[in-house]
């Protein structure tokens, strides 16, 4: 295929061959000339293994530790809502108020039916004292009081469900109906959360769980709040979900004004420790697409490309390109060109 070329552009393929060979050659005059720079004066840094904890990040949500859904234990219509969303309450504050005049006329009827039967009750009493009754009487209204006290106690129970109150001191987050809506038992009505105390619900992956335990310490971040705090782990779920192959873990954190329930938040974790060779990120240098980096050898600075891996603080990671013990530039390198002489600080 190369013979059935032109003469002409065979000779330029070849002088174009010779022009970078001799590009590459050390004898270069580019190359002579930074050979007979000054000596730059730079900082060493000696790259060596170690073992970074590599930090893994998992998502996870705010919410209050104490939280509930507010919802009738009885069915009837909605005459008074007193909150929405953001009010506080304190416990045992009236939230909602249901229509009450069927359960109502059940307290009444069972109020009178007990009064009757304890009037019959004390005349049969009375008589049995005189001998004009017997005792198998008396002992039946008395079974009838018990039965009229129970029916009577029901109703009053049952009323005092139409009166639906705050279990416990917190903040009004949702309201799921309005004055006039049909409560049914079961059917939310508000939401209620204790925002004195919060914690965070993360899915921890079944890979990671077995590394933390209860009481451990994880720094947790709020980029809504911006916002960083340390967490304590107080709850690990005992199993995973076969789905998604996670297990919800709970992390308590100290409240701020600034945190709502619902805001998202990253949980760092500590993930698998493995040795890497290390450099300061002052050493890496963008080139092009690339990295690299200034290796000093006999006394000159040569520069190497490089791959690098993860970052760690203020440290990176280098996969490829540089040695264990290889001296790395970490100052001095701005002017720095491939083959100077360099001065150690």
């Amino acid at each position: 295929m190369i013979s059935k070329l032109p003469h002409r552009i065979i000779n330029s393929l070849l002088v174009s061959l010779l022009i970078l060979l001799a590009g590459c050659s050390s004898d270069h005059p580019a190359a002579k000339k930074a050979e007979e720079l000054p000596p730059a004066s730079v900082t060493l840094f000696t790259a060596r293994q170690s073992a970074p904890v590599r930090q893994v990040e998992i998502m996870g949500t705010v919410q209050a530790a104490d939280s509930a859904e507010i919802a009738a234990r009885i069915s009837g219509t909605i005459q008074e809502l007193t909150v929405s969303p953001g009010s506080r309450v304190k416990k045992d504050d009236l939230l909602v108020a249901l229509s009450a005049g069927e359960i109502s006329a059940k307290l009444l009827q069972a109020q009178a039916q007990r009064e009757q039967v304890e009037r019959n009750l004390t005349r049969e009493q009375n008589l049995l004292t005189k001998n004009a009754t017997t005792p198998a009487t008396v002992k039946t209204l008395e079974e009838s009081m018990r039965i009229a006290e129970a029916a009577y106690n029901e109703a009053r129970t049952m009323l005092s469900y139409t009166k639906i109150k705050a279990p416990f001191d917190g903040v009004i987050t949702r309201k799921m109906a309005n004055v006039g809506d049909l409560a049914t038992p079961g059917k939310p009505l508000v939401r209620l959360d204790d925002e004195s105390r919060l914690q965070i619900i993360a899915a921890i992956p079944e890979t990671l769980v077995l590394g933390i335990s209860i009481g451990d310490t994880l720094p947790v971040y709020i980029p809504a709040a911006e916002l960083s705090l340390s967490g304590e782990v107080t709850e690990i779920a005992p199993s995973a979900d076969p789905l998604s192959r996670t297990a919800p873990v709970k992390i308590t954190v100290n409240s701020d004004k600034k945190l709502r329930s619902g805001q998202f938040a990253r949980v760092s974790l500590p993930g698998s420790r493995g040795t890497a060779l290390m450099v300061p990120g002052a050493a890496v240098q963008s080139y092009g697409q690339m990295d690299k980096v200034f290796v000093v050898r006999d006394d000159k600075a040569r520069m190497q490309l490089v791959r690098t891996g993860l970052r760690f603080k203020d440290q990176v990671e280098i996969v490829s390109g540089i040695n264990d013990g290889d001296q790395v530039v970490v100052d001095g390198f701005k002017e720095l060109q491939d083959g100077q002489p360099v001065k150690v600080q």
